[in-house]
C-alpha cells in the first residue's frame, strides 16, 4: 500500500499525491459510504494501487480537524489577511475569525498587507494586541513581493488555508507565493480563472514538498451562536493562563467579582481591546439565545 494526501475530489474520484509526487486517481471502497465516511480534500490515506496511475483508497487516518467553508480536513494553520488601509482593519470580523480558528484547533497568522499604505502605524497596533496575545504577525506588500519570502517560511511544510475580507489582497498574495494557478485579482471576490463553466471544488495546491494551500479562502460565516458562553473563554487564547485562577469556578469573566482575567487586563497582562472584544462576542451570543 501506499500513503499519500488527497488533493483534489470530483466526482467520485479522488486523486492522491504519493510520497514519490506521482499523483494517482482513486475511487473509494464501499466500506466508506457504509459508515457514513467520504473522503475530503486534504485526508491522508493509505491506497492500492491497480495501474501505474490508479487505485483505490483503503483507509483514512483519522482527522485532527475538518473545515466546512472551505470543505477541506486536516488544516494546519490559517493565514489571516487585512490591509493596513483600504479597506480599513474591522477588528470585530478580525476576532471573529480567530475565534473560528482557535474552534477548528488550527494555528493562525496575522498577515497585514498593503504595508505601503501604513502612515498610522497599525501594523504596531496589531503586534500590541495581538502580538501580545501570542499571535504571530506578518507584514507584506503582496503588489512589490516584499515580506512573500517571509510568508513562503510559514508556509512551508504545512497545509494553510486564507481567510480575510475582499479587497485586501488575497489573491495578490496567493499569485505570488505560487505559480500554478491565477487568482483574479480585483478581488472582491476569490476566484479562478479556469473558464466559466468549470465546477469549482476545493483543491490542495502543491507549492513545495509537502506545503500546500487551499485554493479557497475560508471561514466565510461570522455566525457565532454555535459557540457554549462557557467556551468561549478558551478560544482567546491569551486567557489560558487565567482560566481556573478566578474566585468562582463558574467564572466567565463578565460581572463577577474575583476574576483572574479581569485583574490580568487591569495589569496590563491582557489588552483591553481583546477582552472588550470578548465582552462584545460574549453578549452578542446571550442575546441572541435570548431572541430564540
Amino acid at each position: 500500500m501506499q500513503e499519500g494526501i488527497i488533493i483534489k475530489g470530483i466526482s467520485g474520484f479522488y486523486y492522491v499525491k504519493i510520497k514519490d509526487g506521482k499523483v494517482i486517481e482513486c475511487k473509494a471502497r464501499g466500506k466508506f459510504r457504509n459508515n457514513n465516511l467520504t473522503p475530503v480534500v486534504g485526508d491522508k490515506v493509505c491506497i492500492e494501487m491497480l495501474e501505474e496511475d490508479k487505485g483505490f483508497i483503503k483507509e483514512i487516518q483519522p482527522r485532527k480537524n475538518l473545515l466546512v467553508r472551505p470543505f477541506v480536513a486536516n488544516v494546519d494553520q490559517a493565514i489571516v489577511v487585512f490591509a493596513s488601509k483600504k479597506p480599513d482593519i474591522l477588528y470585530t470580523l478580525l476576532d471573529k475569525i480567530l475565534i473560528q480558528i482557535e474552534y477548528n484547533n488550527i494555528e493562525a497568522v496575522i498577515c497585514i498587507n498593503k504595508s505601503d499604505l501604513d502612515d498610522s502605524h497599525i501594523i504596531d497596533k496589531i503586534k500590541e494586541i495581538y502580538g501580545k496575545a501570542g499571535y504571530k504577525i506578518l507584514k507584506t506588500n503582496a503588489l512589490k513581493s516584499e515580506g512573500i519570502e517571509d510568508l513562503k517560511n510559514i508556509l512551508k511544510n504545512k497545509t494553510s488555508v486564507f481567510a480575510g475580507p475582499s479587497g485586501v489582497g488575497k489573491s495578490t498574495i496567493f499569485n505570488r507565493i505560487q505559480n500554478k494557478i491565477k487568482m483574479e485579482t480585483q478581488d472582491i471576490s476569490f476566484k479562478i480563472s479556469r473558464g466559466r463553466h468549470t465546477t469549482r471544488h476545493a483543491e490542495l495546491i502543491d507549492i513545495d514538498n509537502n506545503t500546500f494551500v487551499v485554493d479557497t479562502p475560508g471561514f466565510s460565516s461570522l455566525e457565532l451562536n454555535f459557540i457554549e458562553i462557557e467556551k468561549l473563554q478558551y478560544l482567546f487564547v491569551e486567557f489560558a493562563d487565567y482560566i481556573g485562577k478566578c474566585r468562582y469556578s463558574s467564572c466567565i469573566h463578565y460581572k463577577e467579582n474575583g476574576c483572574a482575567i479581569k485583574e490580568a487586563v487591569e495589569n496590563g497582562l491582557i489588552s483591553k481591546e481583546r477582552y472588550q472584544a470578548y465582552i462584545n462576542i460574549l453578549e452578542e451570543i446571550q442575546n441572541n439565545r435570548r431572541k430564540r
